[in-house]
């Protein structure tokens, strides 16, 4: 089937305009207006946000209350072109009584259409990509918690889709599949793949994430790579500088308008500063060290962390609240 102009222009992108989703008088999310694109973007946002909701909505497996949602530019109501594009990895699971590894992503392919001799290629391929390849005829109830979740993991990616939506797929894994599976993301982003991924572990979306998408209450609060969202939000960022002149800087940091808080360090050669505009900090700290011929050892953000940027917008707003 040849692609229209519209999809080929929305290639490799998913795309929300003003989608909320309502389940009776609940709220799941609210106006959600994004355009991702490759790369791997992480999800993240307290129990409740919409995470799953927002999911499971771009999956196609509900429809928006309001709003619309295209995947390369083909919106669910085309399936057979929609799952051609996506592959869906929930966090729960779900499989048929008895069924082996190798035959759960069999049979996915043939439901794609794809013909026997190249199915059992591709289900050849894609358990060696999660390294399953010895536990392919053993029953999927057998498995552990971690094999379970590698082989949803090939089920999702098996019929080669540019598009990756996955929930928590992560969960049960030991540390040497987690890398592994990792690396896997990583070469799909690489290939000029989506990854979207949510989870709850922050510090590992903050290692492996291009970008993140945060969201409370079923709102949208922040979208972009870390600098761009502290740029955006106003956040104050939070800089670390070593030096033996520390406590000079401190000195003279105090009197600059745009510096909301400083601290030196115990050993008097180093000492964190907030500052409400970065740019204009190191404008400012540039000039200083010129003039005072100051000393700089050392010197970066400090904070520049999705589990920072997650305390500050989500955490202290619902103090504030």
């Amino acid at each position: 089937m040849a692609e229209t102009t519209a999809q080929k222009k929305n290639a490799h992108s998913i795309t929300l305009k003003e989608v909320s989703k309502f389940y009776g008088d609940f709220l799941g999310v609210n106006r959600i207006s994004l355009n991702i694109e490759p790369g791997i973007i992480g999800l993240v946002g307290p129990n409740g946000a919409g995470k799953s909701t927002l999911m499971n909505l771009i999956a196609g497996l509900i429809t928006p209350t309001r709003g619309s949602i295209t995947v390369n530019g083909v919106t669910s109501a085309q399936p057979e072109t929609f799952y051609q594009h996506l592959g869906y990895c929930s966090q729960y699971d779900s499989f048929p009584a008895g069924i082996k590894g190798y035959d759960f992503v069999l049979n996915t392919l043939l439901v794609h259409g794809y013909k026997q001799k190249i199915a059992e290629q591709l289900t050849e391929q894609t358990l060696e990509q999660v390294s399953l390849t010895e536990a392919a005829f053993k029953p999927v109830d057998s498995y552990s918690k971690g094999m379970r979740q590698r082989i949803k993991l090939a089920q999702s990616i098996c019929h080669q889709p540019n598009v990756l939506i996955l929930d928590e797929p992560l969960n049960g894994l030991d540390p040497m599949a987690r890398a592994q599976v990792i690396e896997l993301f990583r070469e799909f982003a690489n290939a000029g793949k989506i990854v979207l991924i949510s989870s709850q572990i922050l510090h590992e979306v903050d290692l492996i994430s291009d970008r993140v998408i945060l969201l409370n209450s079923g709102y949208l609060v922040a979208e972009g790579d870390l600098s761009q969202i502290q740029s955006e939000t106003g956040e104050p960022m939070k800089i670390f500088i070593r030096s033996n002149d520390a406590s000079q800087i401190a000195s003279k940091a105090f009197d600059l308008s745009h510096v909301v808080e400083v601290q030196l360090h115990y050993d008097n050669k180093g000492l964190f500063i907030r500052s409400s505009n970065a740019d204009a900090f190191f404008l400012d700290l540039n000039r200083l060290v010129i003039q005072e011929n100051w000393t700089i050892e050392s010197m970066g953000a400090a904070d520049e962390t999705i589990e920072a940027l997650y305390q500050n917008l989500i955490i202290e707003q619902r103090v504030a609240s």
